[in-house]
Formats: structure tokens, C-alpha cells, sequence
């Protein structure tokens, strides 16, 4: 905290305030409940360390919650969003080639159909070959007769 007294400009350190209701309200410092001071919060460290204050008895920001239980806090609150991100990630992922095997059971129908009917014309014309070749040769009887070949003889 800064206070402006014409061209005078005084800061407030952190070892000044006594309680902490005072202290943790301002970003810059730790309350130490073990030592029952006021200290700037070391901002090269994540966490401060244990030689400043052990985290059970660190408060920073306010006074009911400690050191341990705002990084038991933060540390479910983001794997609790990291979980969501992955389960939404893996649901779209899963989503997409659900549909994806529905196109390749589609076309593979289409392709067996395709060689299903290529099968059943070549049956055709080999049928039509044949005929023409007993109707070359006399073997084609009436159709309505099977065994006339039998009576000519």
C-alpha cells in the first residue's frame, strides 16, 4: 500500500500489520499463524517455504483458508476440469467413429451388391453361351419337353 503526501511517497510494508484480517487482504503478503506475522509472501516460490511458515499455518488472500487446503482446493477443482475436458474429448472422438463404421458397413454393402450383380450377369451370358451353343449343335430341345433329345434317337 502507497500513500501520496504531495511529492512524498511512502510505502506500507507487510511487517506493519498485526492481525490477519489486515495482512491477507493484500496479494504481496502471508500471514503466519505459528509466528503471528506479518511477511511478504516470497513470489520466486509457488508455495512458500516451510522455513517461512509451515502451510498449515499460512494464510494468504484470507484468513479461514489455509495453505494446504487452497492447494487441495485447486488440485481437485483442476483435475476435476482436466477430467471434463478428457471424458468431452474422448466422447467426440468416440462419437465421430461410431458413425464412421455405419459408411464403411454402407459401402461395403454397395460393393458386395456391385459384385453381386456382376457375378449374376456373367451367369447370364454364360447361360446365353451355352444356349447357343446346344442350339448349334441340336441339343436344345423344347423347353416344355426335357427328355425330347431322348425321343429323336
Amino acid at each position: 500500500m502507497s500513500f501520496t503526501a504531495g511529492d512524498i511517497t511512502i510505502l506500507t510494508t507487510c511487517s506493519t500489520y498485526k492481525s490477519c484480517d489486515s495482512c491477507t487482504p493484500h496479494a504481496k503478503c502471508l500471514w503466519c499463524f505459528s509466528s503471528n506475522n506479518c511477511t511478504e509472501y516470497p513470489v520466486s516460490w509457488l508455495l512458500p517455504p516451510a522455513s517461512l511458515c509451515p502451510l498449515s499455518q499460512a494464510r494468504w488472500g484470507v484468513c479461514w483458508l489455509n495453505f494446504e487446503a487452497l492447494i487441495i482446493v485447486l488440485a481437485v477443482l483442476g483435475g476435476t476440469v482436466l477430467l471434463t475436458i478428457m471424458i468431452c474429448c474422448c466422447c467426440c472422438c468416440c462419437k465421430s467413429p461410431s458413425s464412421r463404421p455405419d459408411r464403411d458397413e454402407e459401402r461395403f454393402n454397395r460393393k458386395r451388391e456391385e459384385i453381386l450383380q456382376r457375378a449374376e450377369q456373367r451367369k447370364v451370358d454364360r447361360k446365353a453361351r451355352h444356349d447357343e451353343i446346344r442350339k448349334k449343335y441340336g441339343l436344345m430341345g423344347d423347353a416344355d419337353h426335357p427328355y425330347s433329345k431322348f425321343e429323336n434317337e
